[in-house]
């Protein structure tokens, strides 16, 4: 029997070519399995709204929404359904809960990888040292110069 990703995969290949009907149904047996499969219930919202089924659509997008509350994608596609759907005043609100879910995600620490001197931006040479003041050099010269010409 396929493992749970192999089947998802086939699912996004039906998806991919244009079989929503298969999607969906790939994604539903999948999904009854394992109700809590994110990224398999995040596709069947896309499939259903590809499919022009936007109630099923945004069902499907607040189902993935209780799984995972602060995820960008789960915003971006519920206001996507909201506004195919008219419904433009719940379509602006997940708007925003996205980008709420976007500076949330910027703001996260997160480790930076271990630097890579072959990426390091060139580095600017260091200026010449100043050196002191010499008064000797700036003392007129006597009997020269401009000074007697008029």
């Amino acid at each position: 029997m396929a493992t749970f990703e192999e089947r998802y995969d086939e699912a996004m290949f039906a998806f991919s070519t244009g079989d929503y009907d298969g999607a969906i149904a790939r994604l539903q047996a999948i999904l009854a399995e394992d109700p809590a499969y994110f990224d398999a219930r995040l596709s069947l919202g896309m499939a259903f709204y590809r499919k022009g089924d936007y109630a099923a659509a945004i069902l499907e997008g607040h189902r993935a929404e209780a799984l995972r509350p602060d995820e960008q994608l789960v915003h971006t596609n519920l206001s996507l359904f909201y506004l195919k759907s008219g419904d433009k005043q719940k379509a602006e609100h997940h708007g925003l809960q996205a980008r709420i879910a976007s500076w949330k995600t910027a703001g996260a620490a997160q480790p930076s990888p271990p630097p890579n001197p072959e990426l390091e931006l060139a580095k600017p040479k260091p200026s010449p040292p100043k050196l002191p003041d010499m008064p000797w050099k700036n003392k007129p010269k006597i009997g020269g110069g401009d000074a007697g010409r008029h």
